[in-house]
């Protein structure tokens, strides 16, 4: 049978009824897959697998939350939706807007957003504004938008998004046939950790696994609110989809850390900017910058001999490298430039093999 989106797929588990309209670019199903190259070449005994949601119609794992905060919007007569955004929930929020045939209205911070992602954005017809702030200002205005107008606001706040992204968690469980010993995720705004934790506790319950993950999450140390126990007023952080200072779901970041025994760490720019370059090069997979948070901080980890040898650990990589191509030549070479002739291209081949 064809995928059929997110919400058919786990509608037992999700807030809908018959007479909920469904907006769907079928998102979800993404791939996992076991990163068999890169164990070897770091010398890691852990069976690492990565969870790609940069696999969604979007590209990022904000589809899952969108599918069913926009099909709840469209059900309760809104007649447009409104977010605050580094880049990925302002391409989600405008494509399914589209699919649904209302408006979008979206506020994104100030040079605070990945080319890429704006490119989606406006593309997908949505009603751009760009404030001289960063993002932790824009939610805020956009929270007192709702409460003057009749408009639904789709940040994470919005309970449908995290009902929505706990789906990952389904597919995960489904895919691999087991539950991991570890899950871990890079953590800005914190909904999707929050999310993951309430999607396998609701499995569990259901009788559909019969263990729960350690969850392990990763700021940027620049913009590590959770790690510092703090605010940050102005998060800085190459990894823009991270760069949030103050995130909406710490509450539940906290609780999906303790409840699980796990932890919530920080990771330098350079050791994202490694590991992103890394998993592309080892195994063919093109995240965003703040997916590798993930990754990252799993080495970390492990170098500190946090892991049990041999255990399994999935990564959550939460979009694709597509979204912010700029930062490819951060962390790569230029193109090699020849004479357009057959023995230079021959010379160039021959150092290479």
């Amino acid at each position: 049978m064809a995928w059929r989106g997110v919400i058919e797929e786990y509608r037992e588990f999700l807030p809908v009824s018959d007479t909920t309209p469904i907006v769907t670019l079928k998102e979800g199903n993404t791939p996992l897959i076991k990163a068999e190259n890169l164990k070897r070449k770091l010398g890691i005994n852990l069976e690492i697998y990565f969870k790609f949601d940069g696999a969604n119609p979007t590209g990022s794992f904000k589809d899952r939350g969108m599918t069913l905060a926009l099909s709840k919007a469209i059900e309760a007569d809104s007649k447009a939706v409104i977010c605050a955004s580094t880049g990925n929930t302002s391409a989600s929020a405008s494509a399914y807007a589209a699919k649904a045939g209302i408006k979008a209205i979206v506020l994104i911070p100030e040079g605070k957003i990945a080319l890429g992602k704006l490119a989606q954005a406006l593309i997908y017809g949505a009603h751009v504004i760009q404030i001289k702030g960063n993002f932790d200002q824009a939610l805020n205005i956009v929270k007192a938008i709702v409460q003057k107008y009749p408009i639904t606001l789709v940040n994470s706040i919005n309970p449908f998004r995290l009902e929505g992204q706990k789906s990952a968690s389904f597919e995960v469980s489904d895919q691999l046939g087991f539950v991991p010993r570890y899950h871990a995720l890079p953590v800005g705004n914190a909904g999707n950790i929050t999310a993951y934790w309430k999607g396998y506790k609701e499995y569990k319950k259901a009788g559909k696994i019969t263990s729960l993950p350690i969850m392990l999450g990763f700021q940027a140390a620049g913009a590590a609110p959770l790690v510092q126990g703090k605010p940050i007023e102005k998060p800085e952080t190459i990894a823009t989809a991270i760069r949030i200072g103050n995130p909406a779901s710490w509450k539940g970041a906290i609780e999906a850390r303790d409840e699980s025994g796990g932890r919530i760490d920080s990771v330098t720019d350079s050791e994202i900017l490694n590991v992103y370059s890394l998993i592309a090069s080892t195994e063919g997979i093109f995240c965003e910058p703040a997916s590798a948070a993930s990754l990252a901080g799993v080495i970390k980890l492990y170098n500190k001999n946090y892991f049990k040898t041999g255990a399994s650990v999935v990564c959550t990589l939460t979009g694709s490298g597509l979204k912010d191509p700029d930062i490819v030549f951060k962390v790569s070479k230029e193109p090699l430039k020849v004479k357009a002739e057959i023995q230079a291209v021959e010379k160039i081949i021959e150092g290479i093999i």
